[in-house]
């Protein structure tokens, strides 16, 4: 396992506007001037936490998951973020993690927000992803899944470093900066979590407070308010370290969600 560069861009979403979003996200990622080995975009990076999948769904393979190749291939490294997708006749809110050589995987969000109403309008998934890169373990989850402590469990160490692609309001941003770190800690892996800023097409306003924590709950990335692309390294001996002095996974319960 190798130290891993990743970049992340706290970005300003135009409401249900496609075109505009790749465009400023293009925009903003041509400021990277070193090496990175993974780009982190937010929830519903092209569009905003829209409930108007009928309209702004694009099938697998369509224009954003192009231009996400198209970064990938740029950049030469993976590209990850969530948009909304129509898979045989179903709406998913879809983590999509793009390899430079065009090959992907999918996360589809389990845990759906019914307090928006998305389970009304999206399909939940029920299978984790772990993904390799750099000998790294990464397991990419999607805002709502920040709230569920046992579908994120690390169990038998099957991940490193956990990914948190988000639109998570303001209103409620104290949840996400106190839930965060106790994921780092409990689960002995890196947390990197990514959020929008700005309002949405609902006035709902967003500060970002994407972060960056370490295995040991230590901050090494936060930024508030304002659009951020940032690029920082994680340290592959931080987590080989923690697990060795406190092996406390060892210890953690065995189970399987089935459902």
């Amino acid at each position: 396992m190798e130290n891993l560069k990743v970049t992340t861009f706290q970005g300003y979403l135009f409401w249900e506007n496609i075109d505009k979003n790749l465009q400023n996200i293009e925009l903003k990622l041509s400021a990277i001037r070193e090496k990175t080995n993974l780009i982190i975009l937010p929830e519903m990076f092209n569009t905003g936490f829209s409930m108007d999948a009928q309209r702004l769904a694009e099938p697998m393979g369509g224009k954003t998951m192009q231009w996400m190749h198209k970064m990938a291939k740029k950049y030469d490294c993976v590209v990850t973020g969530s948009l909304i997708i129509k898979d045989e006749e179903k709406y998913y809110n879809r983590l999509i993690w793009m390899r430079v050589d065009g090959s992907y995987e999918c996360y589809d969000k389990r845990h759906l927000f019914a307090l928006g109403k998305e389970h009304q309008t999206y399909t939940a998934g029920n299978k984790k992803l772990i993904v390799e890169l750099n000998g790294w373990k990464i397991c990419p989850m999607v805002c709502y899944d920040l709230r569920f402590p046992v579908w994120l469990r690390n169990v038998d160490s099957e991940y490193d470093l956990l990914i948190i692609v988000a639109n998570w309001p303001e209103r409620r941003i104290a949840h996400w900066r106190a839930l965060i770190p106790a994921r780092a800690i409990e689960n002995q892996a890196y947390v990197i979590a990514v959020n929008r800023v700005g309002h949405d097409g609902n006035e709902v306003y967003h500060s970002g407070d994407s972060t960056c924590i370490d295995p040991n709950g230590n901050v090494v990335y936060y930024k508030r308010d304002e659009e951020d692309l940032y690029t920082f390294s994680i340290i592959a001996e931080e987590v080989v370290k923690t697990r060795r002095t406190l092996p406390f996974l060892k210890d953690a319960d065995h189970f399987t969600i089935t459902n």
